[in-house]
């Protein structure tokens, strides 16, 4: 047996030794030699700080609260951890093989036999115990295992790139409903101040007409621009409690549960920040750096399916006690030792098949990880041309405003001294109104504008992200 036992160990550590050289191993990709990225973007080219919880820039306590109760009450993103978890799972259920398996049996049995021998007929009774340990291990000779383990984990670094990716969305969802509701509760206000403008309009029109110096159409165009602003408010009102109902159900919440805003005006946007260096984006776009490990993954189940093509080495043992007396179970022993090599000979091309899948399937994922890293980069570029043009366009507006007020105003001047009829009145307020209208929906347009921005350019903020479930989530090991 210690013979045995020698060769047994030879044998093993020289097939260990040879699988230690992992013959059909990928090579590590860092991103760079698939994607090649411009040196800087058209706009900004200066380092980030991709730490930055973004939103606390624009200075709300209301608003991180939401952020915050979003983070952990959020159902997609619990969605997104539970399956973050089966990944890990499965890579654990992966990494098994690399370890033998042990398995142990116990069993009796009783039998009766009753025989006739010529003479008489006599009865035979048997009892047997069995008591034993099985064993099994196959060789990792060519890294197949050591592969199919390595694919599994990496697809479990992408789930949680993915995770990371819907926390990003998560807290920009968040932050758009919350200036959506804003932007409607200024609306509202706006159309209030608008209708009794032109409420005021409406009866200065009026008494000039029962003075004979309007006419009835002066006073139906002013009446109608009235019931217009009437109109409107409700359909306001409707759109900030759809917008409430939806943040509500972003934070976990049931849709009539979320309590008045307090805030009652937009917040103002400092100096737009830096977009960084198009090369950062590889490591602070989580969607990127999740489509890296799946490339990855599917190198590594290239490289199993090519070596599931060859043979392949497995050990078994037992060792068992057997008796017919229970009391001398541990005196009987058995042990045996096996190895058996086994190599494909002809499977109709199934493993040459799973080769091509493989091989198709690395090309797919290369070919996705550099389609979204071109799409990073137009959306980085995207979001810097939008804020830059939108605050121009907001600050002609501003002083298209400004003009147009002034027109408004000798409007009116020359209609109440009889110099011009309504008509340049009324097409001067609709200019200001709709103006104001303009500048409220520009100012949410800009915000949106460096939320995406955001977005686009990353953040590594959320590998701080815990899970609702700590405890499950600490006995993963990932």
């Amino acid at each position: 047996m210690s013979r045995s036992f020698l060769w047994l160990w030879l044998i093993v550590f020289l097939a260990q030794a040879l699988s230690s050289c992992a013959p059909f191993a990928p090579k590590a990709r860092s991103g760079l030699e698939e994607a090649s990225m411009p040196e800087s973007f058209s706009l900004k080219d200066t380092i980030i700080n991709p730490d930055q919880r973004w939103w606390e820039a624009l200075d709300d306590k209301e608003l991180n609260s939401f952020i915050d109760e979003a983070l952990s009450g959020n159902q997609t993103l619990a969605s997104y951890w539970a399956r973050l978890e089966k990944a890990q799972a499965q890579a654990r259920k992966a990494g098994a093989e690399i370890w033998p398996s042990l398995s142990g049996d116990a069993g009796t049995s009783y039998s009766k036999v009753r025989t006739d021998d010529g003479t008489g007929s006599f009865t035979r009774e048997d009892d047997n115990y069995s008591l034993g340990l099985g064993a099994s291990y196959e060789i990792d000779l060519w890294g197949r295992i050591r592969a199919t383990h390595e694919a599994a984990y990496l697809d479990t670094a992408a789930s949680k790139e993915d995770l990371n990716a819907a926390a990003m969305t998560v807290a920009a969802e968040v932050t758009e409903r919350w200036m959506n509701i804003l932007s409607q509760r200024l609306q509202r206000q706006l159309l209030e101040r608008q209708l009794s403008i032109n409420k005021t309009y409406l009866d200065l029109v009026e008494l000039r007409f029962r003075n004979s110096l309007a006419s009835a159409l002066d006073v139906l165009q002013q009446k109608q621009l009235v019931e217009k602003i009437k109109a409107q408010m409700p359909l306001t009102e409707m759109q900030e409690r759809l917008l409430k109902n939806q943040l509500a159900v972003l934070l976990g919440r049931m849709p009539n549960e979320l309590s008045e805003i307090e805030r009652q005006d937009l917040p103002v946007l400092a100096v737009p920040p830096a977009a960084g260096l198009p090369v950062q984006l590889l490591q602070n776009r989580p969607d990127i750096v999740g489509a890296l490990r799946r490339l990855e993954a599917a190198d590594q189940d290239l490289a199993a399916a090519r070596a599931d093509r060859l043979p392949s080495l497995r050990f078994t043992g037992r060792s068992a006690y057997d008796s017919d007396e229970l009391e001398q179970l541990f005196d009987n022993w058995i042990f045996n030792l096996a190895a058996s090599l086994t190599a494909p000979i002809f499977d109709g091309g199934r493993r040459k098949a799973e080769v091509d899948i493989n091989r198709a399937a690395v090309k797919q994922q290369l070919a996705e990880f550099r389609n979204l890293v071109l799409s990073a980069v137009r959306e980085v570029e995207d979001a810097l041309i939008t804020e830059t043009k939108i605050r121009e366009h907001a600050a002609a507006l501003e002083n298209q405003l400004e003009v147009t007020q002034t027109g408004l105003e000798e409007a009116r001047f020359r209609y109440a001294n009889g110099l011009s009829d309504y008509l340049p009145v009324l097409t001067q307020l609709l200019s200001v109104q709709n103006l104001e209208f303009d500048l409220i929906v520009k100012r949410v347009d800009l915000l949106n504008a460096r939320i995406n921005l955001y977005r686009a350019i990353g953040a590594t903020w959320t590998d701080e992200l815990k899970s609702p479930d700590r405890d499950k989530t600490s006995k993963t090991g990932y």
